[in-house]
């Protein structure tokens, strides 16, 4: 029996068998990556019931983005995605599979988990440029920024159903089952992956030549609709979206609260996440480098009246807005890069933007600790609020006659106007 669905309906990449079958697996993968997430942070507060070790292993498993991300993007451009990603996956598959071990023979030790972390880094900073435009070849790009947004739509039910089902695994049977869990999710992504018809993507010939990351970067300062995108997203995810730390020290230094209300925080940020993320295909349209500015200011406006929010009642009423307003603009930005980048260079691009994405957090929330120590989290806060809207709109002021996007995007016609 066909599947059916609406050719413009909300739910339109779901007509794609390829995207359609995959799309469970990746479910269980996210719910499983935020399974791991949480009982990897239990797992070190029991090895060495130390803060310093837990940032340093959360460190240590993101900062491979800074190194691989790039690599990634160009490993996407000259070699098949698909074999790409099933090689990530197992890699990422067996690190989870041998911490789950160690834990459950009870021989871990500290050092096995920081460099399981890394490992499993380095094979989510590949796998992360190749998957997203690996999206475009099962889709086809007109269907991208809708398939984004239910990619979006997935990822924060993971986020909702993860750590939940995490607690309740430690608390009856320890952190052990919960590795061996999500290497199992690995293993039905790579076995979709094998399922995948080939016959059935949306590919275009691959340039000859050398695949450079130079290149990428040449692209991207050459188009300014694009440039402009990913500084927005520097500065929203550096600055802006950083709830872990506001809502840690909100709940503790202001509203002394204890772990289950900062859970509870998470829970409905995530909630306001999922509700963007369900509501955004009906706004796919509207897509584009303004909408991604604006969003970003409006984002930025609600974490400033976060800052100022009197009580933690009426400081969690407001996350879910706050959480919303990230999520749209992430979506928007998302769907932008990858659907006005050209197919050969596609894969360079997503590295850029994911070295873009991630990159600044892991230097400035620190520094934003400290800040937070000396000036109080309030003002913390607001500083990183006030961020957020001054910089979108100074690069809306200095770009916003030149972000067009041109009518032939294609890397050979953007590098020879540059």
């Amino acid at each position: 029996m066909r599947f059916a669905v609406k050719s413009d309906g909300n739910w339109r990449a779901f007509r794609h068998r390829n995207y359609r079958i995959l799309y469970p697996a990746n479910a269980a993968s996210n719910i499983g990556g935020w399974v791991q997430r949480l009982a990897q942070d239990w797992l070190v507060l029991e090895l060495t019931n130390s803060g310093f070790y837990l940032g340093l292993v959360t460190a240590l498993q993101f900062a491979p983005v800074w190194f691989f991300s790039l690599p990634g993007g160009a490993l996407a451009d000259r070699f098949n995605k698909r074999k790409v990603l099933i090689l990530t996956n197992i890699a990422a598959g067996l690190t989870s599979l041998t911490l789950g071990i160690l834990v459950v023979t009870n021989n871990v030790q500290i050092w096995h988990v920081m460099a399981l972390a890394f490992a499993l880094g380095v094979a989510d900073a590949i796998d992360k440029p190749v998957r997203q435009s690996f999206t475009s070849e099962m889709v086809g790009v007109v269907d991208v920024p809708n398939a984004v947004s239910l990619n979006s739509a997935n990822f924060n039910f993971g986020r909702l159903v993860g750590p939940a089902l995490s607690g309740l695994m430690i608390a009856a049977f320890g952190t052990g089952p919960s590795f061996l869990i999500n290497a199992f999710t690995y293993l039905l992504v790579i076995i979709v992956m094998a399922n995948i018809r080939e016959a059935e993507l949306f590919r275009e010939p691959r340039a000859a030549g050398p695949t450079t990351i130079r290149e990428g970067f040449r692209y991207v300062m050459a188009r300014p609709d694009l440039f402009v995108v990913m500084s927005v997203v520097f500065f929203v995810t550096t600055f802006g979206l950083n709830f872990q730390l506001f809502n840690a020290l909100m709940a503790t230094k202001v509203f002394d609260k204890g772990v289950t209300s900062f859970g509870l925080m998470g829970t409905v940020i995530a909630i306001g996440s999922l509700s963007a993320a369900l509501f955004s295909p009906r706004i796919e349209k509207y897509r584009s480098t303004k909408f991604v500015i604006a969003s970003s200011i409006i984002f930025g406006i609600s974490i400033f009246i976060i800052a100022f929010m009197p009580t933690f009642l009426t400081y969690m009423i407001m996350l879910p807005i706050a959480g919303a307003g990230a999520l749209t603009t992430l979506i928007a930005s998302n769907s932008t890069v990858q659907t006005n980048s050209d197919s050969a260079v596609r894969g360079r691009i997503l590295g850029i933007y994911q070295f873009v994405l991630l990159g600044g957090a892991p230097l400035v929330t620190p520094i934003l600790g400290l800040f937070s120590e000396a000036f109080g989290i309030r003002r913390t806060i607001a500083l990183c609020a006030l961020i957020t809207i001054l910089a979108p709109t100074a690069i809306w002021l200095k770009f916003k006659d030149r972000i067009a996007v041109p009518e032939d995007i294609s890397i050979a016609a953007v590098l020879k106007t540059a």
